[in-house]
């Protein structure tokens, strides 16, 4: 196997790591750019496990002699920078040794009959990334994000999301009318209205495939998006609480249709 070429940059004006700072910590510079930035290993593992391919590997001065070949021969170019401009650059608060410039992939358009997980609005990013590690495990396969929803590519989303991203069909920033391209029930959440989910369950099961709603951590789902929904559901909250925080509501719906559909 070829060596993949290797750049050592050391200062911090050059306009490769000027690109790279944007990406790791500029929410809206992987749209400009159309890369995304991964960092650390867990989050390159996963990428490289569901097929994607670096455009660079980037590596801090320390780890570099010390880096496995799976990371070192994976991209068409390794860089290699000083300790403290990793830092610089990185977005975590203990600065991983490495991590990938990636492209990001061609919109696909909505698949029709796929499970499938649409953000109404929902804008705290770790409620984004945690709703995408829930679709990713429970069998939802795409996950469309209407206008107004935390950026999914976004850092803050990319490491909620611990790798799910790279196992999912994404569509980002999305214009309600692509839903008119869905093939399947949409189901909507609500703290007091509709019929409880254990009730569903065990009275008329949930379809499936389908479309869960989750809207806006105040707010909830828009009033024209619930009006064109099918069920409306409620989750039964015996301790008494007003209302569930949004990922973990999702969290059990999406369990449930995941749990009926194997039933």
């Amino acid at each position: 196997m070829p060596a993949v070429p290797v750049q050592f940059i050391s200062s911090r004006d050059n306009p490769l790591l000027k690109d790279l700072r944007r990406l790791a910590q500029d929410t809206a510079a992987y749209r400009r750019q159309g890369q995304l930035w991964a960092e650390g290993d867990h989050l390159c593992r996963a990428a490289l496990l569901r097929g994607w391919h670096p455009h660079t590997a980037v590596f801090s001065e320390s780890f570099w002699p010390l880096a496995p070949a799976e990371w070192t021969q994976c991209a068409t170019k390794n860089i290699v920078i000083p300790d403290a401009l990793f830092a610089g650059i990185s977005g975590l608060v203990s600065p991983a040794a490495m991590g990938f410039i990636i492209d990001l992939p061609a919109d696909v358009g909505v698949q029709a009959q796929a499970p499938t997980v649409i953000l109404d609005r929902v804008q705290d990013a770790g409620n984004v990334g945690a709703i995408l590690r829930s679709a990713a495990a429970f069998g939802f396969t795409q996950v469309i994000a209407l206008k107004g929803t935390a950026a999914l590519w976004s850092p803050k989303v990319l490491r909620a999301g611990m790798g799910a991203h790279f196992g999912l069909t994404l569509l980002d920033g999305a214009d309600p009318g692509v839903l008119e391209a869905l093939d399947v029930p949409l189901l909507v959440t609500s703290s007091h209205a509709g019929l409880a989910l254990h009730q569903l369950l065990r009275q008329a099961g949930l379809p499936m495939p389908c479309a869960w709603v989750f809207g806006h951590e105040g707010q909830g789902v828009g009033g024209p998006l619930a009006g064109r929904a099918q069920l409306q559901v409620r989750i039964a909250q015996p301790g008494g609480e007003e209302s569930l925080n949004v990922a973990g509501a999702a969290a059990i719906c999406l369990h449930a249709s995941a749990t009926a559909a194997l039933a």
